[in-house]
């Protein structure tokens, strides 16, 4: 490849993920990027060493590995800068740990990813940071709950379980007249569907777990920054040490490769599942944003590209004591299906949901909450799987 900026300005979504991160020439000429291991690197001389005049100084600091990774997801987002560390969670973290000091006040979206949520709780909680939960559907009034020690809000679209659309460009905005960093946990669609910095935020979240990767055997988070922020994020990720794996960043860079061509698979199998669902009478409701019946679907139908594998439903079970006893029939007869946590692989996974930690968006009272990862099955066997857990559900 010979003008890499120009393919990158041009070509379509496929074109770039088979060619962003790496030019082969840079390296003798091979395809893919080496998997460079490093801890220690060596200087030519003291001056060198102590100016740190080189590109590569230690390995917590980045490998061309990482580095290859790291330059693919900047051209992906549209962002200054991306660090890759070694989990979703630790993705959502560092940024929280990068912009928050003792005595500073954060506004946590409330249909938040529930391993956020502990962290917030707990961690951020024992350090002095204030931690106050709002309505995802809350859009410019996010401006109500501002106050002068508001440092940070963190926003997830669509919602983790329930899947609530947010209005992003709204909430940054009124954010930002107040000075805070907007932070957006952009997993589910991924840069593909969805660019959070084109919409305001400041800050782009991923656990590239799920669909970068692409094939349930790596775990690996990354965060991306625009220009005001990056310093602060590039800053604390060298002094917490915290980073990813060469081995695992090539990985993810394998899986980007094919990620927009599993992201289209798994978007329409999954639409054509949620349709299917919602015309079943032992359906409540399907959540998915991209079903017009689902409240935020005009807010995904404005902002994002595409949808991704991963919703929703409402078992319809008129006996709020039997909820469990109905969805674990149903998920226990399911063979295709994996239970399983995560998503993004190849394969389709089931779980029941819990959500007694939310704090306002409580948990639905028509039914209990499965949650779907469609992967890259044939949707008439996924049918048949999901239609003999239907009737076992239906015997309890």
């Amino acid at each position: 490849m010979k003008n890499r900026s120009t393919l990158s300005a041009d070509a379509g979504v496929n074109t770039r993920l088979a060619h962003v991160g790496h030019d082969p020439f840079s390296y003798h000429g091979f395809v893919n990027p080496p998997v460079v291991h490093a801890s220690t690197v060596l200087f030519p001389d003291c001056r060198t060493m102590e100016t740190r005049a080189q590109k590569y100084t230690y390995g917590t600091r980045g490998t061309p590995t990482t580095d290859a990774l790291c330059e693919a997801l900047d051209e992906l987002e549209g962002s200054a800068g991306t660090i890759v560390v070694p989990s979703g969670l630790a993705a959502i973290s560092v940024p929280f740990l990068a912009f928050l000091s003792a005595g500073d006040h954060a506004l946590i979206v409330d249909s938040v990813y529930a391993p956020c949520r502990l962290f917030c709780n707990t961690m951020l909680r024992r350090l002095g940071v204030e931690i106050e939960y709002y309505d995802p559907e809350i859009g410019a009034g996010i401006e109500t709950l501002m106050r002068p020690n508001t440092r940070l809000v963190h926003t997830e679209a669509p919602g983790s379980n329930t899947m609530e659309m947010q209005d992003i460009r709204a909430i940054s905005e009124a954010a930002h007249r107040h000075g805070c960093v907007v932070t957006m946990d952009n997993t589910w669609a991924t840069p593909l569907y969805f660019r959070p910095l084109d919409f305001g935020a400041d800050i782009s979240i991923h656990a590239t777990t799920k669909y970068p990767s692409g094939h349930s055997d790596i775990i690996m988070g990354s965060v991306s920054a625009n220009a005001k922020y990056w310093p602060q994020l590039h800053d604390a990720a060298i002094t917490m040490g915290i980073c990813g794996s060469p081995d695992d960043s090539y990985q993810i860079l394998r899986g980007l490769r094919t990620m927009g061509v599993r992201l289209e698979h798994h978007q329409k199998s999954a639409l054509e599942i949620a349709r299917w669902l919602e015309s079943r009478d032992d359906v409540a409701r399907v959540l998915h944003p991209a079903l017009p019946s689902f409240p935020g679907h005009e807010i995904w139908k404005r902002d994002f590209k595409g949808a991704s594998g991963v919703f929703s439903f409402v078992l319809k079970v008129d006996d709020a004591g039997r909820f469990s006893k109905k969805a674990h029939a149903l998920l226990d007869t399911l063979s295709l299906f994996g239970l399983g946590y995560s998503w993004g692989g190849y394969e389709s996974l089931a779980v029941p949901v819990n959500l007694s930690d939310r704090t306002i968006r409580k948990a639905p009272l028509d039914g209990p909450v499965i949650r779907l990862q469609i992967g890259l099955e044939d949707v008439a066997d996924l049918k048949k799987d999901l239609e003999a857990g239907f009737a076992a559900a239906a015997a309890v």
